[in-house]
């Protein structure tokens, strides 16, 4: 059988989960009666939650004969190193564009990535049915990009396809998109623009982990594309890791059909296997014939910039809340992580209770805290920091691209800020529209903590998007909080008549009946220093009662604190005690 391998990539929310949806309903691998959910491909509870892809996702289905492997890749810029490893196994990808906003930062990572790497494009400009959509204007766009990313006169003489994935619809022509019912007219490109997958005929197996999995029944699942040769189950192969090579025994092979593993007993070059029967197992390891001596080139990504540390919580609540709060327990777990995620890198601090966790942004950091925090994980948090370097006696820190697109309104209050976090303007644009465009270069660490007070100064309609722009000379320190911190001065539960009496200092972080202690931080204060107080005082009892006095307090409501938002507000000398039930604020040295 024909095999086609191909990618979808695009910046976060342009629709390529719900593109692939379509793709597989539509190709018939469903009964007409079958229950499917919306957005199958994310089948991580926080990626339903959030609405974004975390992780890249493998499918499959039949068209006219020929078997697709699908891919659809995440579009945030923290899970890249997703993007880049899934590229290997794919000779084409989709690249999806949103028809008002067009080609954003992402777009330019994961097309670049693509070109790099040769692959076949087919533009797909998505959303056509949006009041504001620009169809040829971003067409226009797109090609630009295409050139400013030094794409060859082939590569930029891709096929083009509008479509509105939410119904499952596209044409070659924008004017007959509503027309159509289907999305035949980008089955049909899918085979006869992206190549065949390109195998080495008549050499022994090799094949590239690219990524791994885990199947309760037979333990450790590795997965990649076959290079050459084919693969049958109960066959003894070599698997050359980076400090030398092991044999093992393919103790079960499977498939991907539709967006489920299926077993099988034999694939050939240029499908994409899931293979058993060896558990240390690393990405970019080569899984080869006996008689293979040279594996293939191992995966390359970009270094991670931003580091945090996380330790055993040892506050005076520690090991109430949660299931996992050893050492061991939490080393194993990033450990674990680091299995599948080659963006990340774990470092030892000389402590056996702390571990240095360095990641590509803020964002990876959250979703893997989150998912350790529902596990029963408990953990002490500290505040993330950019990766310095030195080259030649002279300090170096990682930089991005700011790229802004907010009311003219906010632009004043968005440069200042930016600026004061040592940005500076590379391009603006004035749309015309009651909206302008911005570029802004700047310390990766002036962006910590800022995206929420972008949104606050936008008031919710500005975009914020970022693109790591390589290392240059530090730039000084920055001052990003003006707020200081309210601090219990004693252990016990907060009441509704303290918080009401503390409500003009600053706003709170906790709520009445929440168990506070001593060092614990209660509230963002108004002044840029810290503030000890009394949140457990209660209201003294005397036997004159005054018209009113007696009245329900009413307090301002709390907005729930997040592991993203903790993350932006803390600063050095604090932490984030991050439990299963409870998210808290706390110095550093607590007595």
């Amino acid at each position: 059988m024909e095999i086609r391998n191909i990618a979808i990539i695009a910046h976060v929310d342009h629709g390529k989960t719900t593109l692939v949806d379509h793709l597989l309903k539509q190709s018939g691998m469903f009964r007409d009666n079958e229950h499917v959910e919306e957005r199958m491909m994310d089948s991580m509870d926080l990626e339903r939650e959030r609405g974004i892809t975390i992780a890249a996702k493998n499918a499959s289905f039949e068209y006219k004969g020929v078997k697709v492997n699908i891919v659809d890749t995440p579009g945030h810029s923290d899970f890249g190193g997703e993007v880049e490893r899934i590229l290997d196994m794919v000779d084409g990808a989709i690249l999806l564009v949103d028809s008002s906003e067009g080609p954003l930062p992402q777009t330019r990572f994961v097309l670049k990535k693509a070109l790099e790497q040769n692959k076949k494009i087919i533009l797909c400009i998505n959303k056509i049915d949006r009041k504001d959509a620009r169809a040829d204007e971003v067409l226009n766009e797109a090609f630009d990009l295409f050139i400013e990313l030094d794409a060859t006169e082939e590569q930029a003489d891709f096929k083009t396809v509008y479509a509105i994935a939410r119904e499952g619809k596209a044409s070659l022509q924008l004017e007959d998109v509503t027309e159509q019912t289907d999305l035949s007219v980008l089955f049909d490109l899918i085979l006869s623009e992206v190549p065949p997958p390109k195998v080495e005929d008549g050499q022994p197996f090799r094949m590239l982990v690219t990524n791994i999995g885990y199947n309760s029944y037979v333990g450790r699942l590795a997965i990649g594309r076959i290079q050459s040769g084919t693969i049958e189950t109960g066959a003894r192969v070599n698997i050359h890791q980076a400090d030398g090579k092991k044999a093992f025994k393919i103790t079960a092979l499977f498939t991907y059909n539709r967006n489920q593993q299926v077993e099988t007993q034999k694939l050939t070059a240029g499908d994409i296997a899931i293979v058993a029967g060896f558990e240390d197992l690393q990405i970019g390891d080569t899984i080869a014939a006996l008689e293979v001596e040279t594996p293939l080139p191992r995966i390359n990504v970009d270094e991670p910039t931003v580091g945090i540390f996380i330790s055993v919580n040892n506050g005076p609540f520690a090991g109430k809340e949660g299931d996992h709060v050893t050492s061991r327990k939490i080393k194993e777990r990033l450990e674990r992580e680091l299995l599948t995620n080659v963006s990340l890198r774990l470092e030892d601090t000389g402590s056996p209770e702390t571990f240095k966790l360095i990641a590509r942004g803020e964002l990876q950091i959250a979703v893997l805290l989150e998912q350790m925090r529902r596990e029963g994980y408990e953990v002490l948090v500290s505040q993330p920091q950019v990766i310095m370097r030195s080259e030649n006696g002279v300090q170096l820190e990682p930089f991005d691209l700011a790229y802004i697109d907010a009311e003219d309104l906010y632009m004043g209050s968005v440069t200042q800020k930016l600026q004061q976090r040592k940005g500076i303007l590379v391009e603006m644009n004035t749309k015309g529209t009651g909206r302008t465009t911005a570029v802004f270069r700047i310390p990766s660490r002036g962006l910590i903590g800022y995206r929420s007070e972008f949104l606050t100064d936008t008031r919710g309609t500005g975009l914020l998007n970022t693109q790591y722009d390589g290392y240059d000379e530090y730039r000084g320190e920055i001052q990003k909080r003006f707020n200081g911190r309210m601090v219990s001065d004693r252990q016990g539960k907060a009441t509704g008549y303290a918080l009401f009496n503390l409500e003009d200092r600053g706003s709170m972080f906790v709520t009445p009946g929440t168990d506070v202690y001593k060092g614990m931080i209660i509230g963002d204060y108004n002044k840029g220093s810290e503030l000890s107080v009394n949140v457990c005082r209660e209201k003294k009892l005397t036997n004159i009662r005054a018209s009113g006095s007696d009245e329900n307090i009413k307090l301002t409501r709390v907005k729930p604190l997040s592991i993203e938002s903790a993350l932006e507000w803390i600063d050095q000398d604090e932490l984030i005690e991050i439990t299963p039930k409870s998210l808290r604020l706390r110095l550093r040295s607590i007595q």
